[in-house]
């Protein structure tokens, strides 16, 4: 045998057994032929060694990348879904204010006083679908007993549920309480040493109704 033939055999002998002990380590792809290292066997071409049960199917993308099916592009996501609107309300609250407060000791509402309700309470009701709530707190001031100051303080928010339903305002439930002397505004600061007119006329702030509404808006 000459020299060449037989080198021929010693390589083909060589890669077989290569094949064998390769083809042992990748089981799930037996179409082509890898080395000991577990690398795809390729020729002095750089060509893929494939066995004779090689299917178009079990190309890979090193050797056949035109036959592998490429992954689809990921879809684009979905737009987020806008936020639901929040209803409109027509809530609010108003205080009687300054010269709309009430005399000292009396539960009579003045002109000035309507006059406030008309504009920020009867008025801000045509804003709205309906009333669900309609609450009416009255106020004191700090002279005088507990029990005195709190009947009067519910007589003042009586008052003011009367004149807000002569001038048409309607609720699903209209509240009413007295909160007597125990919630002075803020920020009124009054001298007890005062004089008593003095001092009558310096906490005429704390002696007021509160109306709050609560409503879905039109």
């Amino acid at each position: 045998m000459n020299t060449a033939k037989l080198t021929q055999v010693i390589a083909a002998a060589t890669l077989g057994l290569s094949i064998s002990a390769a083809s042992a380590q990748v089981p799930n792809n037996d179409g082509y032929l890898f080395d000991t290292r577990g690398l795809v066997a390729k020729s002095g071409f750089g060509l893929c060694w494939k066995t004779t049960r090689w299917t178009p199917a079990m190309a890979i993308a090193e050797c056949d990348p035109d036959l592998v099916k490429k992954p689809e592009p990921p879809k684009p996501a979905a737009p987020a879904a806008a936020a639901p609107a929040k209803p409109k309300v027509c809530n609010f609250s108003y205080s009687l204010q300054s010269d709309a407060t009430f005399a000292f000791g009396k539960a009579d509402l003045n002109a000035a006083g309507k006059e406030q309700l008309d504009k920020n309470v009867i008025a801000k009701l045509d804003s709205c679908a309906t009333v669900k709530l309609m609450l009416i707190t009255g106020h004191t001031d700090r002279i005088g007993g507990h029990d005195t100051n709190q009947k009067l303080s519910e007589k003042r928010a009586d008052t003011v549920k009367a004149y807000l339903a002569s001038k048409g305002a309607k609720a699903d439930a209209v509240e009413t309480m007295g909160a007597g002397k125990t919630q002075p505004v803020p920020g009124v600061k009054c001298d007890d040493k005062l004089p008593r007119k003095k001092l009558i006329e310096c906490l005429a702030p704390n002696r007021r109704v509160v109306v709050e509404v609560q409503g879905p808006a039109k």
